[in-house]
């Protein structure tokens, strides 16, 4: 079975646009894979379900497939978006 770093997988996918915010992200806990927190050094494989969270938007995606590098057009067909749900702040 092959797997890749999640980071880079983020990258790649263009998810998000670069390896060291990828990082960041994961390092702040926004981050699963299959329901569990995830590190950017963390290995994911076709079938694994990602949720990333971006400010407001929670982002949940099924892993197709996976490249080293990647066209840009080519980039979608990586992932399946299964889900996207905005997220209020809570107030006090």
């Amino acid at each position: 079975m092959v797997s890749m770093r999640l980071d880079k997988f983020l990258k790649v996918s263009r998810l998000i646009k670069r390896r060291t915010m990828a990082k960041e992200i994961a390092d702040q806990g926004r981050i699963t894979v299959n329901g569990l927190q995830a590190k950017a050094s963390s290995n994911v494989k076709v079938g694994d379900e990602l949720s990333v969270r971006f400010g407001q938007k929670i982002m949940r995606v099924k892993i197709e497939r996976l490249l080293e590098t990647t066209k840009k057009e080519e980039a979608s067909g990586l992932y399946s978006v299964l889900s996207e749900e905005r997220v209020r702040e809570e107030t006090e």
